[in-house]
């Protein structure tokens, strides 16, 4: 089992939902809006006057290939649209209950 973390910007949140629904649907999975960061490759999305955007994140446990699958659909929008912010993590999960 894999933990997929995806933090991306907010105004691509359809787009992402989109290319999950395409790739692998995910039976549950916890997303929180209005998430602050700073990225290497896009602009600060913080939330406040001078940089008013925010982020997304999403969490989901799924099967080593489906995660597979998903960093690859990651990949292959990032290949296409660099600046926008779109970060994905791939970590083990030893136990859940």
């Amino acid at each position: 089992m894999k933990l997929v973390l995806i933090v991306y910007n907010e105004a691509i949140d359809s787009r992402i939902d989109g290319l999950l629904a395409d790739c692998c649907p995910i039976a549950s999975f916890t997303k929180w809006t209005k998430v602050m960061g700073r990225g290497t490759h896009s602009e600060p999305h913080l939330l406040d006057h001078v940089w008013p955007k925010g982020n997304n994140a999403l969490i989901t446990c799924v099967p080593d290939d489906v995660a597979g699958k998903i960093l690859n659909r990651i990949r292959e929008f990032r290949a296409k649209d660099p600046k926008t912010g779109l970060k994905a993590f791939s970590l083990p999960v030893d136990d859940a209950t």
